[in-house]
């Protein structure tokens, strides 16, 4: 059908809506693509910079809605698809082959819930539609086999590359896939580095968007050599909001900022308890901690999760609470603080 709209005049109409987060319009941020005229429909691809988007719903509808003022315009379908940018080169580090970004979840001292926020963001990513890997560092104490439910010999390729398990949709590495259950491992620190070297770049990890590593609990010597090691696109910190947990996570802060890895923001665990009975919200460890430690450093707050019975035995039973339980509002939660999470990493990808 013969039309009198201009692909120009489309593309014009798109340049004037902004991306609110990386402050560009959607034309200049190469996110409009395939645009296809057919008498009074235009229909056009929407590429987003992550699967996760918490604008997905928002650019859709004010790109439909520019394109809809076009005189002449009738009809408008938006497909929307995403591509994940690449983090920047890091010329003193050696990049992890075809993975794109790579997520840090630290904790300034133990016992604050850092793998089973590790686990449970690695699985809200990949329920997005990325593609996402999960890396035990924590050697020591290694948590996530428990965590994902899955117990099985590691095996390699033949050119000696270890296969990553999959469990969820999520790409596994861990020593303690090595390992039994009650075998303590009593390794000094070069031998410990010389394993995550193994598995940063002798693992067959495919093509990923995200690799979230688990980082070992403290700031320390073995922590310090670890960020300095690997390619970083950014870190999470995770603390409760009492002080000694917040102390120990400003410490964590402070280490990323000397060397130099972006802090994309704090998450409080165990912030508060719901009665699910009357509803009524005590908080346990104190109040507001998190959001003043993200004050004071000018960190984002990205989310808050309440301590439950669920999201424990989902850890000790193998089946995260975003799988198991993947409408409850503690679910919720953590799908915001990916979404939080991946928009931020496409932030420091895109914007110079």
């Amino acid at each position: 059908m013969e039309s009198n709209i201009a692909q120009a005049s489309v593309l014009q109409a798109l340049s004037k809506v902004m991306d609110p987060e990386l402050g560009k319009d959607l034309v200049t941020l190469n996110m409009i693509r395939d645009i296809r005229i057919d008498g009074a429909k235009v229909t056009f691809r929407l590429v987003l910079t992550t699967p996760a988007c918490p604008l997905r719903k928002e650019l859709t509808d004010n790109s439909r809605n520019a394109v809809l003022a076009i005189p002449g315009v009738k009809e408008v379908i938006v497909e929307t698809s995403a591509e994940v940018p690449a983090a920047k080169k890091l010329p003193d580090k050696e990049p992890i082959p075809k993975v794109k970004n790579t997520i840090a979840v630290a904790s300034g001292k133990g016992g604050v819930g850092k793998s089973t926020v590790a686990v449970n963001l690695a699985i809200a990513l990949g329920k997005s539609g990325a593609k996402v890997g999960l890396l035990d560092t924590d050697i020591y104490g290694p948590s996530i086999p428990t965590m994902m439910g899955i117990h099985k010999q590691l095996e390699t390729t033949p050119d000696q590359k270890i296969l990553p398990l999959n469990n969820y949709g999520i790409k596994l590495m861990s020593v303690g896939f090595m390992l039994d259950e009650e075998t303590p491992l009593i390794w000094r620190g070069p031998l410990v580095m010389q394993i995550v070297k193994q598995f940063l770049t002798g693992v067959a990890w495919g093509e990923l968007d995200y690799l979230v590593i688990d980082l070992p609990p403290g700031t320390g010597d073995a922590q310090l050599t670890l960020v300095q090691t690997i390619p970083l696109t950014g870190a999470v910190v995770v603390t409760t909001p009492q002080d000694v947990a917040l102390i120990d996570a400003r410490r964590a802060i402070k280490m990323f900022h000397e060397v130099k890895v972006p802090i994309l923001g704090i998450i409080e665990n165990m912030s508060y308890f719901q009665c699910p009975h009357c509803g009524e919200k005590t908080e346990i460890f104190s109040h507001g901690g998190g959001e003043k430690t993200s004050q004071r450093y000018n960190v984002p707050l990205l989310g808050q999760i309440p301590i439950d019975p669920k999201i424990r035995e989902g850890g000790d039973s193998g089946k995260p609470i975003v799988v198991a339980e993947p409408s409850s509002p503690q679910t919720e939660a953590f799908i915001k603080i990916s979404q939080t999470v991946a928009a931020k990493i496409s932030m420091l990808n895109m914007c110079e």
